[in-house]
C-alpha cells in the first residue's frame, strides 16, 4: 500500500462517481491496437541497490561523448559550457522556478527572459525576439504558420537542404491547419529549384544556413525574390555558435529567424531538453502573430524598472482558438543556461569561440580530403561539412565506432534510401589535434 494507497472501495466510488462501470471504460477511445495486452515485460520487484545495478550497467552500454574524439553534428553539438553555467541555474530560485504569471514575485525570472530575447535579437540581427521555443523544430514550425496568419496565404517552400526533421515537424504542424508543403529535391551544392517554387501564393521560404550539409548560403538574392511575390523568409539554423561569425539572419533580409540554441550553454543530453531561438521584424503584424511569450521592460508606480510578460498569446492565456501557439513550454531553464552562456563570452568571446570552431572545422576538412577516395562535396561551411566517400558511410561509421571514434553521421540515416555514401562532419572547439589526428588515421585504415 505504500506507493498504491487506494483502496478497491475507494477505486470503485471514484468509477461510480464518474459513471463508468471499471477503469478500462476509460481507455475506450484509445484504439484496441494501441493498448497493452499484458504486464510491460519487466523483471519484478527489485530492491533499490538491485535497480542500481541493473540501470549502471546498461548505462555503461553507452559510449559518452566526452570519452572519444567525437564528431557527430547535425542538429546537436558538443561544446564546452563553462562549470558557472550550471552553478548558476541550479540555484533553488532558478531551478524551481515555472511560469512568471505574477510579475510581482517573478522580477528575477522576468529579467532574464527579458535579457535572453535581447541577446537571441542581437544574435540574429532582428528587432523582436520571443522568451524562447520547445525546440528548433518545433520553433521552425511554428514561424511557418506564423507567416500563414501574417501573409493569409497557405503555402510555405522549403528547401532540400533543411534538416528532414525540421521538415518533418514543419509538415506536421502544417497538416491541421491545411497549409501546403512544397519541398526542392535535396540538394548537396546549393539552394537548386527553389526559386522556381516561389509564386503569388507562396507565405514563406524555409532555408537552413547552415544547412543540414554544413553548407553557408546568402540569401540576399532568395529574399529579394520572394518579397517581390509578397512570401515571407524564415532563416533556420542549428549552430548558434555559427552566428557569432557569419552574416546574421536579418542582415541578409530575412523576416523571421528561428532555430536551435542548444550549441550555447546547454549539453547534449542525450538530445533534450533543449531551447527554440525565435525572432522578428519589428512589425505590428509579425508580433501580434509571434508564438509564445514577450516579456518587456516598464516602470512600476514609483518609476522603478520593472519586468512584465508583455505577449502571452499561447493556450495557457487565451482561448485554445485564439492562441498563436499551442507549445506549453518556453524551456525556461535552457534560456537561462543560454543567457549566462552568452553573457561570460561576450560579443568578441563568441566571435573567437566561432572563429576556433571554423578554423578546427577546416583543419579537419583538410586532413579527410587528402585520404584517397575522400571528397570534400561541402565548399563553403562554417563547423560541418559532408565528404563522400568510396564506401556506404554507414559502414564506415561502425567500423570507426570500432576504433573508437565517432566520425559523424550518414546521410542515408537522415536521407533513408538516398545519398548513402555522404557522411557529414562537424567539428567544434572541443575536438583536440589529437582527436583530428586520431579520426584521420581511423579512417584512413577503414577505407
Amino acid at each position: 500500500m505504500r506507493y498504491l494507497p487506494l483502496t478497491p472501495e475507494d477505486r470503485q466510488a471514484m468509477l461510480s462517481k464518474i459513471g463508468v462501470t471499471s477503469i478500462d471504460a476509460l481507455f475506450t477511445d484509445v484504439p484496441e491496437a494501441a493498448r497493452l495486452d499484458g504486464p510491460v515485460d519487466l523483471p519484478a520487484h527489485q530492491t533499490e541497490l538491485q535497480v542500481e545495478r541493473a540501470l549502471s550497467k546498461m548505462a555503461a552500454e553507452n559510449t559518452p561523448a566526452s570519452s572519444v574524439p567525437f564528431f557527430v553534428g547535425a542538429g546537436a553539438y558538443k561544446h564546452h559550457v563553462p562549470a558557472t553555467v550550471d552553478h548558476l541555474i541550479q540555484r533553488s530560485e532558478f531551478l524551481t522556478a515555472y511560469t512568471p504569471y505574477q510579475p510581482e514575485i517573478s522580477q528575477g525570472t522576468l529579467q532574464t527572459l527579458f535579457e535572453f530575447q535581447t541577446q537571441v535579437a542581437l544574435l540574429t540581427g532582428m528587432d523582436v525576439a520571443n522568451a524562447s521555443m520547445y525546440d528548433g523544430s518545433t520553433a521552425c514550425g511554428e514561424a511557418v504558420l506564423m507567416a500563414a496568419r501574417v501573409t493569409k496565404r497557405k503555402k510555405a517552400v522549403l528547401a532540400g537542404s533543411l534538416h528532414p526533421h525540421y521538415a518533418a515537424t514543419t509538415r506536421t504542424t502544417a497538416k491541421y491547419m491545411d497549409i501546403d508543403i512544397v519541398s526542392s529535391a535535396p540538394d548537396l551544392s546549393g539552394l537548386a529549384g527553389i526559386a522556381e517554387l516561389i509564386d503569388d501564393e507562396t507565405a514563406c521560404v524555409v532555408i537552413q544556413t547552415p544547412d543540414v550539409f554544413g553548407r553557408l548560403h546568402d540569401l540576399t538574392d532568395i529574399a529579394e525574390k520572394a518579397h517581390q511575390h509578397g512570401a515571407l523568409v524564415i532563416s533556420v539554423f542549428t549552430e548558434p555558435v555559427s552566428l557569432g561569425l557569419v552574416k546574421s539572419p536579418g542582415e541578409m533580409g530575412a523576416d523571421i529567424a528561428v532555430g536551435e540554441g542548444q550549441g550555447i550553454g546547454v549539453g547534449l543530453n542525450f538530445g533534450g531538453p533543449y531551447v527554440g531561438l525565435f525572432a522578428c521584424k519589428n512589425d505590428r503584424n509579425f508580433i501580434r502573430n509571434l508564438p509564445g511569450r514577450l516579456a518587456g521592460e516598464t516602470v512600476d508606480a514609483d518609476g522603478r524598472r520593472g519586468y512584465v510578460l508583455t505577449l502571452s498569446t499561447r493556450e495557457q492565456h487565451i482561448r485554445r482558438d485564439k492562441a498563436t501557439s499551442n507549445i506549453c513550454t518556453n524551456s525556461g531553464l535552457c534560456a537561462l543556461a543560454f543567457t549566462i552562456h552568452m553573457t561570460l563570452l561576450g560579443e568578441k568571446g563568441l566571435t573567437r569561440l566561432a572563429r576556433i570552431n571554423h578554423e578546427t572545422a577546416c583543419d579537419l576538412a583538410d586532413r579527410l580530403s587528402s585520404i584517397d577516395g575522400v571528397e570534400l562535396v561541402t565548399d563553403s561551411f562554417f563547423n560541418e561539412f559532408a565528404l563522400r566517400l568510396p564506401k556506404p558511410a554507414a559502414g564506415v561509421l561502425d567500423a570507426l565506432v570500432e576504433k573508437g571514434v565517432l566520425g559523424g553521421i550518414a546521410a542515408s540515416r537522415l536521407y533513408p534510401g538516398e545519398l548513402e555514401d555522404i557522411l557529414i562532419v562537424a567539428a567544434t572547439e572541443t575536438n583536440s589535434d589529437d582527436d583530428l589526428a586520431a579520426f584521420e588515421t581511423a579512417l584512413r585504415e577503414v577505407l
